[in-house]
């Protein structure tokens, strides 16, 4: 899961993104208004932590810019305003909740888990996909009931996809998500090319009812049935 954190307080920004990046996220930041919109105008992300209060300009206008890109990203306000008003306002716009400062990290984690399950799986604790079952919490992967181990960048790919079933994905939309904007430094996709044959050998070894097909010069596509 890919995450944006809007926040112009140094310490927090720092100590939010290092918790962040613990629980296996990647993660990538803005320190103002102007920073933000320009991230995601080029990048794609699962979830935006976003502060109203913000160097250049409002955090709401942020969301509405968010929202009128149309993109599955789910939106967190975090704001030292705790008021009614400002609730409302940021909830009526769109974001997905609103979580008052100070806050506890574990707090955060769990309403990014929560707001993740609610809006692209119908508020369960795991994709499921043929006989595939995936479990973002515990990083498990289940088929026919059975475990198989996953290295963690093959598990994000294969979370990727599975919340995307049957959609053609970039390979570069792809290797941001997974990896982050670093990636654009990269002379080639030969990372991402290696994670991916792993994880196809791991999917038809265990049995899986579900193929990732190569869709040439574009990317991948998430299909039940074997590739």
């Amino acid at each position: 899961m890919k995450i944006l954190i809007v926040e112009d307080e140094a310490s927090l920004q720092e100590l939010m993104s290092k918790t962040l990046k613990k629980e296996g996220y990647v993660v990538e930041t803005a320190s103002d208004h102007d920073s933000a919109i320009d991230k995601l105008a080029v990048y794609s992300y699962d979830c935006v932590l976003l502060d109203i209060m913000l160097p250049g300009g409002s955090g709401f206008d942020i969301l509405e810019y968010v929202r009128r890109l149309s993109k599955r990203t789910n939106v967190i306000i975090i704001s030292a305003k705790d008021s009614i008003d400002d609730k409302v306002r940021g909830l009526e716009l769109g974001a997905d909740d609103y979580l008052a400062k100070p806050f506890h990290l574990a707090e955060l984690v769990a309403r990014m888990r929560s707001v993740s399950r609610r809006s692209h799986n119908d508020g369960e604790f795991a994709y499921r996909l043929g006989n595939v079952s995936l479990e973002p919490d515990s990083n498990r992967l289940r088929v026919d009931g059975k475990d198989v181990p996953l290295l963690k960048k093959e598990f994000d790919i294969l979370a990727y996809l599975m919340q995307r079933p049957g959609h053609l994905v970039d390979k570069t939309v792809l290797a941001e998500a997974v990896w982050g904007d670093h990636v654009d430094q990269a002379d080639n996709f030969q990372f991402v090319y290696a994670q991916m044959k792993n994880l196809r050998r791991k999917l038809e070894e265990a049995g899986a009812d579900i193929g990732i097909k190569s869709v040439y010069g574009f990317g991948y596509k998430l299909t039940e049935g074997k590739e």
